[in-house]
């Protein structure tokens, strides 16, 4: 009998480890780079179970990632660390400029009851020890020149991502842009990482930051409202302006394409609202210091504002509330999509700047050389579509 139970107690024990074993939590996609600026950068990335999460960061100088204790910056609310699949860490306080390597940990709550947390021993980090650490680099206002890409409506086809950004020669620029429906429409998490961010992650965005002006087809599905858990993260808005080299960009959300009230939105839309918000913003880029001292200015938006006799409501909306602003900003370009053909609008005395429109086979190249800018679009068969150079005017 004593034999009986110990090999019952061993056979329970290892069943027991496991199942534990087979359970311990794991980082399923990402770490993928959101809205780094001079200063700022976050991380984001999601586990396969409730978790709190955390960076670690060093700095690019040559030592071992296990030289010295890193500085651990916390996925937190208000002081308080998050229990989340979803985890997104912003890094304060960096050198514009600067290289920098991370590390990323998550860590199960098994329960959380009263003032008690209870964690699984075990933690899932990304490799330092037998792989290079993760790299990323800050932004610099003060760089000479720059360079860019621009990607938009792939709407979920996912293999025609590395095509584009191989045409593009992706890995020689500074920043990419996603403007808009990368898909179609969004009723779950997984949908962002089947769709185009699993490949993104492997190409690019886990050392390049993406930054995201939101199509009309990201507001789409039951789970577009939890957009800004994965892109724009720790961000006040969709909405924004950013700096590097000579190029202040400025990303708008021009939210859906037909009227508010149009049945295929249930009544839960306010984009009228939204796009009124966004247009008093806009009023506020002229005080922006980086806005004044920068040589080229360019606006990321998905639906091209300009004028146009087939315009539905959203982009007739936007040229109503946002046109005027845009007139009295000095744009240089304007970079948008949604039309799924490529064309090019000349400013005219409603809207007073150039846009240039990319279609759903195209990618946008830019880059800098001295007083101008110069911009082309390639399709996926890598033949040159457009090109346009834009002199400096300010």
């Amino acid at each position: 009998m004593p034999t009986r139970r110990f090999f019952t107690s061993l056979l329970l024990l290892f069943t027991v480890f496991t199942l534990t074993v087979k359970g311990r939590v794991k980082n399923i996609h990402g770490p993928y780079l959101q809205n780094i600026t001079a200063t700022e950068a976050t991380i984001v990335w999601e586990a396969d179970k409730p978790s709190i999460g955390w960076v670690e960061l060093a700095p690019d100088d040559g030592s071992h990632f296990y030289a010295t204790e890193r500085k651990k910056f916390f996925d937190c609310t208000n002081g308080v660390k998050n229990t989340s699949l979803i985890h997104a860490v912003k890094l304060l306080g960096l050198k514009p400029g600067t290289n920098y390597r991370y590390r990323i940990y998550s860590q199960e709550v098994l329960s959380h009851q009263g003032i008690f947390v209870n964690y699984d021993g075990r933690i899932a980090a990304s490799n330092v020890y037998s792989q290079q650490p993760l790299q990323f680099q800050t932004l610099d206002p003060k760089k000479t020149e720059t360079s860019f890409v621009v990607l938009n409506d792939i709407h979920g086809n996912s293999e025609a991502i590395a095509p584009l950004m191989k045409h593009a020669d992706y890995e020689k620029k500074d920043l990419v842009f996603f403007n808009g429906d990368m898909i179609s429409i969004l009723n779950k998490a997984e949908d962002f990482f089947t769709g185009f961010m699993d490949e993104c992650i492997n190409l690019f965005a886990q050392n390049k930051s993406i930054y995201y002006a939101r199509g009309n087809h990201e507001t789409r599905g039951e789970f577009s409202t939890h957009f800004q858990d994965y892109f724009n993260v720790r961000e006040p808005h969709l909405y924004f302006a950013l700096r590097q080299g000579p190029v202040f960009f400025i990303l708008l959300d021009t939210g859906e394409d037909k009227p508010d009230s149009e049945i295929e939105y249930s009544g839960i839309v306010d984009y009228d609202g939204y796009r009124s918000e966004q247009a008093e913003w806009l009023k506020t880029i002229k005080d922006h210091p980086d806005y004044q001292s920068a040589k080229f200015r360019v606006v990321i938006c998905h639906m091209p504002i300009c004028t146009d006799p087939s315009n539905w409501h959203g982009p007739n909306d936007c040229i109503e509330k946002m046109a005027p602003v845009l007139n009295t900003l000095n744009i240089d370009v304007m970079l948008s999509g949604h039309n799924h053909r490529d064309s090019y609008r000349e400013p005219d005395q409603v809207c007073q700047y150039p846009v240039l429109i990319n279609s759903n086979k195209g990618i946008v190249v830019a880059e800098t050389q001295g007083d101008e800018l110069k911009i082309k679009v390639i399709h996926d068969d890598g033949k040159e579509v457009t090109q346009k150079t834009f002199k400096v005017r300010h």
